[in-house]
């Protein structure tokens, strides 16, 4: 008997374990060299999606929100006066957030029809992985302008080039540095610091405290490079948070106008002077490349190597990490100089990462991606598009703070959620109907996976509905 090979179980673990689902036609397009399909995705020259076209960028909206606080501070200043009664400076202030509002609407809707639309899945999941890891929060007002101009400006153009590269476009891109307030961070010793201890000395506490500001500095030790475990102490974050004093973005009033409102800008006037010692390394006076200096050494440090590698193991393969696995990515990380691509295909070419039991539960976004892929669900309208990352509790780029959302399973399978997922699951399967066949529909979504007992169920429904729904809650497509 000739021997009969399983090509679609590969293939659908490529599709599901590494990407956001397939398609119809995908596992076939995948079966005959899964690894190799995946891989392509990662080294093929980077085109930017076409449903990202059109969208404004960071510069763009800052620049036009920075004009919108500036009107609001002449009408907080005129109600202040008695010229403007209350009801009109409540509705200038909440103009701002309704301003940034149309740009979230529009970069979700973007970011969710690029992954419905893409034939290279496992890309699109490495730009929310990336996404994640350097999070920032549209609970913040600013940010719901330009949390999706992060992910595009930065994240995509370097998924697959070295970390290092990464790092740098991230932690200068106006969303990070907004987000944690770095435009705010003073050097005691700069020309500003110092004109304002004069002031202090003359007039008393300025209504404005200028100092230091330690977000950024911190986030990037704790979550971005090293890890929580890192090795490095409250004064590597003093000081680290002093060679990040003058990375701003430019525009604003008085001491702040200077540079292209809305763009990245290093304000000298802002920048601490001197030497300085982080984690035992002494970095010279330089201006800005002094921070470069700092995020290059991180990114080349092996806790960085280990942490990163740690993420992307529990990210795709476990919520505990396989040992081996972990010092594979590092080892691979550090040995091509923080190359991404290189530790993609160690990730992808590790042969755990094929078992077919599936470990990994999915987050209600790879859901909702998934449950989309496989019905060919496109809603037009970008609210309807959106409401369901809304009503099973992640909405786009919304983790609530730095750390991003978490990758574990016990964060995401309690009871409500479940019942959240079972209702939108009948309320999507009742909208789609007797369109598609459960079975046809398991088949080209997850293939061999799907194990005899759910099939028996879904050909046994009371009707098409149910039989989608059924597919849907199911354990195969629950996981990944």
């Amino acid at each position: 008997m000739p021997l009969i090979v399983d090509t679609m179980t590969p293939a659908a673990i490529a599709a599901n374990r590494f990407g956001f689902g397939a398609r119809p036609g995908e596992l076939a397009a995948a079966a005959s060299d899964p690894r190799g399909w995946l891989l392509a995705q990662v080294r093929s020259p980077y085109q930017p999606p076409a449903e990202l076209d059109g969208l404004a960028s960071s510069r763009e909206i800052l620049a036009g929100y920075l004009r919108a606080r500036r009107e609001r501070a002449l009408e907080k200043k005129a109600a202040n006066q008695g010229a403007l009664s209350d009801e009109a400076l409540k509705l200038a202030v909440m103009g701002l957030g309704k301003q940034l509002q149309p740009y979230y609407i529009e970069q979700a809707a973007a970011r969710t029809r690029a992954v419905l639309a893409s034939d290279a899945s496992f890309r699109e999941r490495l730009v929310h992985f990336w996404s994640n890891h350097f999070a920032v929060s549209v609970d913040k007002q600013i940010c719901l302008g330009t949390a999706g101009t992060l992910e595009n400006e930065a994240i995509r153009p370097h998924l697959t080039g070295r970390f290092a590269d990464l790092l740098v476009a991230v932690e200068t891109h106006p969303a990070m540095i907004t987000y944690l307030d770095n435009q705010r961070s003073v050097g005691p010793h700069s020309e500003l610091g110092l004109r304002a201890a004069r002031r202090f000395d003359m007039e008393g506490p300025a209504k404005g405290k200028l100092g230091l500001n330690e977000n950024l500095a911190r986030e990037i030790l704790e979550l971005h490079t090293l890890g929580v475990d890192g090795g490095y102490s409250q004064a590597d974050v003093t000081t680290f948070a002093a060679v990040l004093t003058g990375w701003s973005i430019g525009g604003g009033e008085g001491r702040f106008a200077d540079g292209e409102p809305g763009a990245f800008e290093f304000r000298a006037n802002l920048h601490e002077p001197g030497s300085k010692t982080i984690l035992g390394r002494r970095y010279a006076e330089d201006g800005m490349a002094q921070g470069r200096a700092v995020l290059a050494d991180l990114a080349a440090h092996p806790k960085t190597a280990r942490h990163l590698a740690t993420k992307l193991a529990r990210h795709f393969v476990a919520d505990d990490p396989p040992a081996d696995l972990v010092d594979r990515l590092a080892r691979i990380y550090l040995a091509y100089d923080g190359n991404l691509t290189q530790v993609y295909g160690a990730l992808v070419q590790w042969d755990g990462a094929w078992q077919k039991d599936s470990r990994k539960f999915k987050q209600p976004f790879e859901f909702v991606y998934s449950a989309m892929r496989a019905f060919e669900v496109t809603p037009r309208d970008p609210k309807v598009l959106l409401a369901a990352f809304d009503a099973l509790g992640q909405r786009h780029w919304n983790p609530g703070s730095p750390a991003g959302w978490p990758d574990r399973q016990a964060d995401w399978d309690g009871a409500d959620a479940l019942m959240k997922r079972i209702e939108w699951s009948v309320a999507l399967s009742e909208r789609v109907g007797d369109s598609h066949s459960a079975v046809a529909t398991s088949d080209a979504a997850l293939g061999s996976l799907v194990t005899p007992l759910t099939r028996r169920s879904l050909e046994n429904a009371a009707s098409g509905a149910q039989a989608l729904a059924l597919l849907l809650m199911s354990p195969e497509f629950q996981r990944r």
